[in-house]
């Protein structure tokens, strides 16, 4: 029997406050060892790793599905591939300007965003970046769970016959809620997982995922070869509407991975060397491109043999007859979704959480904490079935990710040119408290790029509210955002520049190449060839 005495320790808060390392920048209670630099033993991540881990973030259902808005707006698949192309090559230089960052400093997204949006204005990013992976975390979930209901079904075709005792209102089945379980049990154990480990994961998703999409891709060109229209053109627009579809394709192609492109710091802390990460701009814009082609190949296949439009492959799968492949592909797009889920949505919670908690909270209980809220308190059946408004305001959060990527990009290598104070982003009253830790310059960019975009957003919530002309620029909101903050950030930090910001050097803090405090690290003139030297805290 459970000591009643024990039971009391459990619930006061200090019971769970996290022990800080020796090393640790947590003597004031804002970072903890996950929070702190990535030591060198821990920076793992290679070439080769970046590479499997994008091959397999492209080959997930949001990806395959990403050309059908397109075509649904009357672009042809010879104009929709192009979109997507520069679509990625644009975000997969963002991704480098800003995973560089993360590769050089060695720290994560919510303590970078500190030294250009001000300790407590940094928080709003933080915030938003939770509330979006616990979302995001209950879709990928639910998208899971329909991969392990088709798998179920090839193995036992009776589960498609399993009585529904829920009544309609709640909007998903008896074997509905047993398969989102299912899914939801099958990726707990991969949060517990290191961020530094959980590459491994992507490797076996690289090599795992892209057969299987090939061998679908060959049964759609054999079923229907390119002579009966497997991949006919269907372009509707002309002109200028032409013009302006091809635009908002390019902003879908862009808003896919808006998220991450601003958050990838938390993945590219832990690269050998900065070098590492370089291939994102090469692997990101292939890899998407050719996944896209594949989607749209497969499903223009469906339309000729099943008379729909099938644009998620697992209502695709669900119309063959032979279970084995079936099982194999439904297994494929579990094992894609698993690592989409925990990459792009899990792991960045956590390490947000960490941020806005750190005394009691670590990656991992980050990671927990949205498995349980964003599994299930926030229902991601209900959202579905009954919010597409709710769907449509969360896609349109894009406005707000563009301004905050372009004033991180600026505000390291334009306005202070690549030379930051490690220690002082850790420090509330540090070098980056600006204005009551508000930097101005940032909010006002982020006011003057987000206003502009907002008649778009609301008329894509309600297109009963006219608003004229002003949806170009919602078409363009990712583009327009980015550009349009980074000026004006860039601008009023130039006519008004914060001068204790500015160094001429970088500060770093390597604790574990550090044997005492007065000691200059051995390797300082070694990084970045000798034109960065590092310091120890004050």
């Amino acid at each position: 029997m459970v000591n009643k005495l024990e039971v009391r320790a459990l619930l006061k808060p200090s019971a769970w406050r996290l022990e800080p390392e020796p090393s640790t920048f947590a003597s004031d209670g804002y970072s903890n060892k996950d929070m702190d630099p990535v030591p060198p033993h821990l920076r793992t991540w290679l070439t080769w790793n970046y590479v499997a881990y994008w091959i397999s973030d492209a080959t997930n259902a949001a990806v395959w599905e990403l050309a059908s808005s397109m075509i649904a707006i009357g672009l042809s698949w010879r104009q929709a591939l192009p979109a997507i192309a520069v679509g990625h090559v644009i975000i997969a230089v963002v991704m480098v300007l800003n995973g560089t960052i993360g590769a050089r400093l060695h720290v994560p997204f919510p303590v970078l965003n500190r030294s250009s949006f001000g300790f407590w204005l940094s928080y709003f990013s933080v915030v938003s970046r939770v509330v979006l992976s616990m979302f995001w975390f209950g879709i990928q979930t639910y998208t899971g769970s329909e991969c392990v209901y088709q798998m179920l079904k090839a193995i036992w075709p009776s589960t498609a016959h399993i009585p529904n005792h829920l009544p309609p209102h709640a909007n998903i089945t008896t074997v509905g809620i047993m398969c989102y379980f299912l899914y939801w049990l099958i990726q707990f154990p991969f949060m517990l997982i290191s961020p530094h480990r959980i590459r491994w994961l992507f490797v076996a998703k690289a090599i795992i995922v892209p057969p299987t999409w090939l061998a679908m891709l060959i049964w759609a060109f054999v079923k229907v070869p390119v002579h009966k229209g497997i991949i006919a053109e269907h372009a509707a627009l002309h002109g200028q509407s032409l013009s302006w579809a091809w635009l908002s394709a390019l902003n879908s192609a862009l808003g896919i991975y808006a998220t991450l492109a601003v958050n990838i710091p938390d993945f590219t802390r832990y690269a050998q060397d900065e070098r590492a990460q370089y291939i994102q701009a090469i692997i990101i814009p292939v890899a998407f491109t050719l996944c896209s082609f594949v989607g749209i190949a497969v499903t223009s296949a469906g339309v000729v043999l099943y008379g729909q439009v099938l644009w998620d492959p697992l209502k695709l799968i669900d119309q063959w007859d032979n279970r084995a492949a079936a099982f194999f592909a439904s297994f494929a797009f579990v094992l894609t979704t698993l690592g989409t889920n925990i990459s792009a949505n899990s792991l960045c919670a956590g390490n947000d959480m960490t941020a806005l908690c750190p005394r009691y909270i670590n990656i991992r209980r980050g990671q927990i904490i949205c498995a349980l809220l964003g599994g299930w308190a926030m229902a991601p059946w209900e959202i579905l079935a009954s919010a597409g408004q709710f769907l449509t305001f969360m896609n349109g959060y894009s406005v707000f990710l563009g301004p905050i990527a372009g004033i991180m990009v600026t505000d390291y290598w334009l306005v202070h040119r690549g030379k930051v104070d490690v220690p002082s982003m850790y420090r509330p009253h540090g070098r980056y408290w600006y204005i009551a830790g508000v930097n101005w310059r940032a909010l006002v960019a982020l006011v003057v790029s987000v206003i502009p975009n907002m008649p778009g957003l609301i008329n894509s919530i309600n297109s009963s509210i006219s608003i004229g002309g002003a949806v170009y620029i919602f078409d363009i909101a990712y583009l327009f955002g980015f550009f349009s903050a980074s000026g004006v950030y860039l601008a009023l930090s130039l006519a008004v520049p914060e001068q204790k910001t500015m160094l001429d050097h970088t500060i770093f803090s390597d604790e574990d190449l550090v044997t005492d405090d007065k000691t200059w690290s051995a390797s300082a003139s070694e990084d970045e060839g000798g034109t960065r030297r590092r310091e120890l805290l004050a």
